[in-house]
Parts: C-alpha cells; sequence; structure tokens
C-alpha cells in the first residue's frame, strides 16, 4: 500500500496524535482501525434501518416468535426468564 498526505489543520492533527498517543498506537495505525470503525458504523446503521422497517410490519414479530419461542420474551414487566 503506498503512501499518501492529507491536509487537515494542526489541531485536528495534534487531536489524532493524542488519542493515537494516549492508545499507544502510532497515528497511521489508529487513523486505519478508525476508519475500519466508521465502516462498520455505516453498515451498522443501515442494517438496523432495515431491521427496524422489517420487523415493524404487522405479524412479523408474532410469527418469529411463533418460529423460535423459546427466544421469545416473557411477559411485559419481567426481567426474563430463568435459565
Amino acid at each position: 500500500m503506498s503512501d499518501t498526505t492529507m491536509k487537515v489543520d494542526s489541531a485536528t492533527r495534534d487531536r489524532f496524535a493524542a488519542v493515537a498517543a494516549a492508545r499507544g498506537q502510532s497515528m497511521r495505525a489508529y487513523l486505519a482501525q478508525l476508519a475500519i470503525e466508521e465502516e462498520n458504523q455505516v453498515k451498522l446503521n443501515k442494517a438496523t434501518l432495515v431491521f427496524r422497517e422489517v420487523t415493524g410490519k404487522p405479524g412479523i414479530a408474532e410469527a418469529f416468535d411463533a418460529a423460535f419461542p423459546e427466544d421469545a420474551p416473557g411477559p411485559r414487566g419481567t426481567a426474563g426468564r430463568a435459565a
């Protein structure tokens, strides 16, 4: 992988450098990890929207509970079932 240069203001650079140092990472490693985490967050947000859309349709939650009764939530107001 080749290197490139990015222009950011010095305050932003210093903030990235401070966070990287606090994590015991180089700024290069920290920014690479940050990019991966942000990509994953975008994917998770999209998946959450789709999940909410699908599970919001009438009958979906009930059908899931019927297909997987051992995973169905307990009665409202309870903390869950004992193992």
